[in-house]
């Protein structure tokens, strides 16, 4: 049994459709290095031209974000969840001064 991987909705659309996976690794980055090689469309998404993981991208390890050169050496173990979560851009329009 492998590594439970939740992918957020949109990102599920590269992963066949699957809100979760499993995937092998003792590792976080062994883990995305294997899911990326399962859905290699998640690549382009997941890591930046150099193979590390997007700034935007925040991966959590169970309750736990884990970030820097912690983020593809902290161990997994099958009872961990690997969360990866986009940040959102945006803003809000402000409505109230307009009439």
């Amino acid at each position: 049994m492998g590594v439970k991987v939740l992918l957020p909705t949109a990102l599920r659309v590269y992963a066949n459709g699957q809100d979760t996976v499993s995937v092998e690794g003792k590792k976080v980055g062994d883990v995305l290095r294997n899911l990326i090689a399962g859905y290699p469309q998640l690549r382009a998404h997941l890591l930046d031209d150099d193979g590390n993981v997007r700034n935007f991208v925040n991966v959590y390890l169970n309750e736990d974000h884990i970030k820097g050169a912690a983020l593809t050496d902290t161990a997994c173990k099958d009872v961990y969840e690997v969360v990866l979560v986009p940040a959102l851009a945006g803003g809000a329009v402000d409505v109230s001064s307009e009439k």
